[in-house]
């Protein structure tokens, strides 16, 4: 089934990458403040999220992210999950195609 092979290629590529890597990745971006950058951002951004995230809950990042930002679009997604891009690819596609010729 494909949920099972998506998530063995998910484990495969857990597994490609070194242990401190993946730690350094994981604080780098669970510390790092983006709250200035993402303030000077004036060219239109599309923040897109599931709201079953399980890896980066959504109030946690899209909902402060798309108050910062002067020109933000946010679409949120009910049931979604954190590898929505490749689960549910035709749904994020059709908006984010409809987002770009905006």
């Amino acid at each position: 089934n494909v949920k099972d092979g998506v998530q063995r290629n998910w484990w495969r590529q857990g597994l490609m990458g070194g242990i401190v890597a993946h730690y350094d990745g994981i604080k780098a971006f669970s510390e790092t403040d983006l709250t200035e950058d993402l303030k000077a951002v004036d060219i239109p951004v599309l923040v897109m999220h599931g709201e079953d995230d399980q890896i980066v809950p959504i109030a946690n990042a899209a909902l402060k992210s798309i108050k910062l930002l002067k020109n933000g679009k946010l679409i949120t997604y009910p049931g979604f999950p954190h590898g929505m891009p490749t689960t549910e690819h035709p749904t994020i596609n059709k908006d984010l195609l409809e987002f770009i010729r905006s």
